[in-house]
């Protein structure tokens, strides 16, 4: 019953959520600092200038994951906390806060898997285009060879970038997010473009200098859709949606899988490519090409779908008061189940949950405990569809809890908590939710206890 004996549990944060921002302490600005000044942009008219002191409290959250008995702890690293500009002059105290992170993490038998992007692009970069420029992706690969020689000996895994549909999708296409711009298709697909070269040339600048065997893959929204029954129509409906694309979205599957993993485009994206001011250059896409050591997805929710009159995939609307979570995100734990089986069944790597939780609004009880009972109910439910998905055959190699703690959540700011762990703003003092001893009792089972 339990799941795999080598697979990894863990947790996973982001830098710009939890750390404070790197100006404060002698690094850059990043677009969400940009964002977090525009009026009106966060909801409750926060920042991240703080947010969890982790920068100051690293070693007492290395110690509060030991004691909740984390093994793999997925951080990501701010680009402009280590390059303040995004290039040129290092910021030691910025490189030198990661390398005792990840030795503190080592010394609490944790091992770290590092996202080298979670969305806090350096300002300068941002006034240098951004996305748009042709140039960014040699920027990263500059980055990470910075990083990659400085921890690449002690790193359990690497990803490049963290859901490049959102911070393209929100951030370029609706402007919801950090840098609030809105783009037409064309630049969209460049910055698409771009995004991807940035994980090709990443990957490889990681597969020359890390020493110790880690693992290289990437975190995208793991897109998925669920068959609305079990139908075989229904279940091809679902697998179309999830796997084929016939027009130019930021948030489809294939757009950024396909060229990762098979070096080429989907056919719909190749035409667009026609008429775009830009194109691709002669081997581009044989760097884009750098084949992940596992698929790695962030899976909240997905749509149902079932086959239409004419086989196409028809979305259905959610049923009138099905659970949802605070965001008003439906929970359909079966997304666990479906996304990873479409995935392996095309892609062939196994597969790592990167990230999959809820936002909740928790408080103090009375009794001063944290009580979380729909957030046990909720990882039960989807721990339970991903370890059937690898009773059926597919290869499941990991699942990180998002998120170790409460923290900024974008331009939601503080309202909203995804953590095991409850953050008092006001003190920073940590308090472990009912939900984190439950955690830790899944990880010493192996999964057995959200599976009895």
């Amino acid at each position: 019953m339990s799941f795999p004996a080598d697979f990894r549990w863990g947790v996973a944060t982001a830098s710009y959520q939890i750390e404070g921002s790197p100006y404060l302490v002698g690094g850059g600005h990043s677009v969400w600092d940009m964002f977090c000044k525009r009026p009106g942009a966060i909801h409750d008219a926060s920042n991240g200038d703080v947010a969890c002191d982790h920068f100051n409290r690293y070693r007492e959250d290395c110690a509060l994951m030991k004691e909740l008995g984390i093994e793999n702890y997925r951080l990501s690293l701010s680009w402009p906390r280590i390059l303040p500009t995004g290039r040129g002059t290092i910021d030691q105290a910025g490189l030198d806060f990661y390398d005792n992170l990840i030795d503190c993490l080592l010394e609490h038998g944790i091992d770290p898997h590092v996202t080298l992007f979670h969305w806090d692009t350096p300002y300068d970069i941002y006034l240098q285009g951004s996305w748009l420029n042709a140039d960014i992706s040699k920027w990263f690969a500059d980055y990470t060879e910075i990083v990659s020689k400085k921890l690449g000996d002690r790193v359990a895994s690497w990803m490049t970038l963290n859901e490049p549909q959102v911070f393209l999708g929100l951030g370029y296409e609706t402007g919801s997010h950090a840098p609030g711009d809105k783009l037409g298709q064309q630049e969209l697909l460049w910055a698409s473009h771009n995004a991807l070269l940035a994980h090709g040339r990443s990957a490889q600048v990681l597969r020359s200098n890390i020493t110790n065997g880690a693992q290289i893959g990437w975190a995208p929204v793991g897109v998925c859709s669920i068959p609305a029954s079990d139908s075989a129509a229904d279940i091809e409906a679902a697998r179309k949606a999830t796997l084929e694309m016939d027009s130019f979205s930021i948030w489809s599957l294939p757009l950024w899988n396909d060229p990762v993993f098979f070096g080429t485009y989907p056919e719909c994206i190749n035409k667009l490519w026609e008429t775009s001011y830009y194109k691709p250059a002669e081997g581009d896409m044989q760097i884009i090409n750098q084949v992940p050591d596992f698929f790695g997805a962030n899976i909240y929710n997905a749509p149902r779908v079932r086959a239409g009159a004419d086989g196409k995939p028809e979305v259905l609307p959610h049923p009138q008061g099905m659970a949802r979570t605070i965001y008003h995100w439906p929970v359909t734990p079966e997304a666990l189940y479906w996304g990873p089986k479409f995935f392996y069944e095309k892609y062939g790597k196994p597969i790592v949950i990167t990230e999959n939780g809820l936002g909740l609004s928790d408080w103090p009880h009375v009794d001063g405990k944290i009580h979380d009972p729909q957030r046990i109910d909720f990882l039960t439910r989807y721990m339970r569809e991903f370890h059937r998905a690898g009773q059926d055959g597919v290869e499941i190699a990991g699942y990180f809890q998002w998120s170790l703690m409460d923290n900024f959540e974008w331009n939601e700011g503080y309202r909203f908590r995804f953590g095991l762990v409850y953050v008092d703003y006001e003190t920073q003092v940590r308090t472990p939710k009912d939900s984190a001893y439950w955690y830790r009792d899944v990880i010493g089972s192996n999964g057995d206890i959200a599976l009895s």
